[in-house]
């Protein structure tokens, strides 16, 4: 049987652990993504009688890239893409 343990620090009201024998990694990492699990304090994977701490495995994977806003000109994609359609049709 294979299960995720992720405990949820909430500062002063406590921690709670969020174990769901159901949920899968993918489902863990659409979570942390989402921002649906916020401050973890860690998480566990148990698989049989082992134990392993997959805490930074997981966060990595939930994170986005990012691009920062200034870096992307729309406009000149477009204009780069209208004039390889352009160029093309003439061949």
């Amino acid at each position: 049987m294979q299960y995720f343990v992720v405990m949820i620090d909430y500062g002063r009201r406590g921690r709670e652990a969020v174990v769901d024998p159901e949920i899968t990694r993918r489902e863990v990492i659409s979570r942390i993504a989402s921002g649906e699990y916020q401050n973890i304090s860690f998480i566990h994977e148990i698989l049989e009688n082992a134990v392993e701490d997959v805490t930074e495995a997981m966060l990595t994977a939930a994170a986005l890239p990012q691009i920062p806003p200034g870096d992307i000109d729309l406009q000149a994609i477009d204009l780069d893409h209208i004039r390889d359609l352009r160029k093309h049709e003439r061949s």
